[in-house]
């Protein structure tokens, strides 16, 4: 079973998963990592669930489409959505300190008189 080390609030949390298991999931159905991991929609949207990868990065799937879209350059600084993994080897992350994403842009605003 994969170990998981999670880095939250000064402290490390250690737990076991079964192979195949989604962190947001888990979390979700308050089992560990909960209440560790932050997260939100679990889908990929929102980047809540943002995490940077300290080791075990080599054993992820390649990011896909929703990764490459919400964390675009993060992702070569080792950042994956939790909600977007099925762990099968162990991994250990944390959700602190991590680099900001781009700033969302602004629709432009209308010239006055147009």
């Amino acid at each position: 079973m994969p170990k998981i080390v999670i880095h939250a609030n000064g402290q490390r949390h250690e737990g076991e998963v079964k192979e195949g298991t989604n962190l947001v999931v888990r979390a979700g159905i308050k089992q560990f990592p909960y209440p560790n991991l932050k997260y939100r929609c679990g889908m990929g949207k929102c980047g809540t669930c943002t995490s940077h990868i300290l080791r075990g990065a080599e054993h992820l799937p390649e990011p896909n489409w929703k990764e490459k879209k919400i964390l675009g350059e993060r992702l070569a600084l080792g950042y994956r959505l939790c909600c977007q993994l099925w762990v099968q080897h162990d991994l250990e992350l944390t959700q602190e300190n991590l680099v900001p994403g781009p700033a969302p842009t602004a629709p432009p605003t209308p010239a006055p008189g147009t």
